[in-house]
């Protein structure tokens, strides 16, 4: 059974930093892209990073420069460490794998998904 959990959210001040882990389990995922996702409280679940097989990363414009997404292969753990958090940041973030190995902003581009972890950034 493959399992994705994330862990690492929290309540933190702006301007503060977290570091998110997403744990996989069931498969290796060394040969896939994976993703962070974010849903704010009524909002839709938005793109927030994404990284393929190979290492290479894109980001929303929103968390451009702040947010760097990452990946262990040996732990088949997939991170995301946010610093310079910022109010508009409080959302639930989920990660979520690909069956393939090229990354997509698209959510249903995926079709592993965690249960999310929340973060809240106090202003």
């Amino acid at each position: 059974q493959v399992q994705l959990v994330e862990s690492g959210g929290g309540l933190v001040q702006a301007g503060g930093s977290l570091r998110l882990s997403c744990a996989a389990s069931g498969r290796t995922f060394s040969r896939n892209a994976m993703a962070w996702f974010r849903q704010a409280p009524g909002k839709e679940r938005e793109f927030v990073a994404a990284i393929n097989w190979i290492g290479n990363t894109a980001y929303a414009d929103s968390v451009k420069g702040r947010f760097t997404i990452s990946r262990d292969g040996a732990e088949n753990t997939l991170y995301l460490q946010m610093n310079s958090l910022k109010p508009e940041d409080t959302a639930v973030y989920y990660c979520a794998a690909r069956s393939g190995p090229a990354s997509h902003t698209q959510q249903n581009e995926y079709i592993y998904w965690g249960q999310g972890t929340q973060v809240t950034v106090s202003s």
